[in-house]
């Protein structure tokens, strides 16, 4: 992705998932208010960043891109789209140098960017969702070179049921199982992101798993 700004910026309202940002901050002038041994790296290169330095963008963009295209490939199972949704992610975090606070986690706030972009798709009335091969982009690593074939044909599809299962919760479930479970935030970064309590996210984590596993079970008994 280029360092300069990653496509013209189109006028109109400010985008939902900046709203943790509202006040204009510009470079280190951010600094002064936040201590720096208490910023973490992602934030000293957003700051960096915002006092002008390209180069520190482009830092970013190489730590995430790849997080953050596995997470939409799996909320999406699409991967052509899911590559899309992180350019325009990493756009609004480009737009957003202006008014950019170390508020929170760098990589809570781009989480929280993305999440709306994904909801916002699969809430699409006429979406339809392309089922990408588990070797694509943004699939699981699902088994060892060492596992026999037909271990790694069980394998295979189980995975393959577990994903597809994982597209029929609730869109608010899945991004916050994809988002602990998968990414490995932490209960409390999963509640920035999708702008919620810890407790809902919880309850949400809960349901998610256990919906999976009945279906699952579900599943396995009509196997039988």
């Amino acid at each position: 992705m280029p360092s300069g700004p990653p496509g013209s910026s189109p006028a109109g309202a400010r985008d939902p998932a900046d709203s943790r940002n509202p006040e204009p901050f510009r470079g280190l002038k951010a600094v002064a208010e936040a201590p720096v041994q208490a910023l973490d790296e992602d934030v000293r290169l957003m700051l960096a960043f915002c006092s002008g330095d390209a180069a520190a963008f482009d830092a970013l963009f190489r730590r995430w891109s790849a997080p953050l295209l596995r997470y939409l490939a799996r909320m999406l199972r699409d991967a052509a789209l899911a590559e899309d949704l992180v350019q325009e992610a990493f756009l609004r975090v480009h737009r957003a140098r202006d008014r950019y606070a170390p508020d929170a986690r760098f990589s809570t706030w781009l989480y929280r960017i993305a999440t709306n972009l994904a909801l916002n798709e699969l809430r699409r009335p006429q979406r339809r969702a392309r089922h990408e091969s588990p070797d694509e982009p943004g699939g699981p690593a699902l088994v060892s070179p060492a596992v026999g074939p037909d271990d790694a044909a069980d394998a295979r599809r189980s995975a393959e049921r577990t994903l597809g299962l994982l597209e029929s919760l609730p869109e608010k479930q899945r991004a916050a199982l994809c988002l602990a479970a998968v990414e490995g935030l932490s209960y409390a970064q999963v509640a920035e992101a999708l702008e919620v309590s810890e407790s809902a996210v919880k309850a949400l984590v809960h349901r998610a798993r256990s919906s999976l596993a009945d279906r699952l079970r579900a599943g396995a008994g009509g196997e039988e």
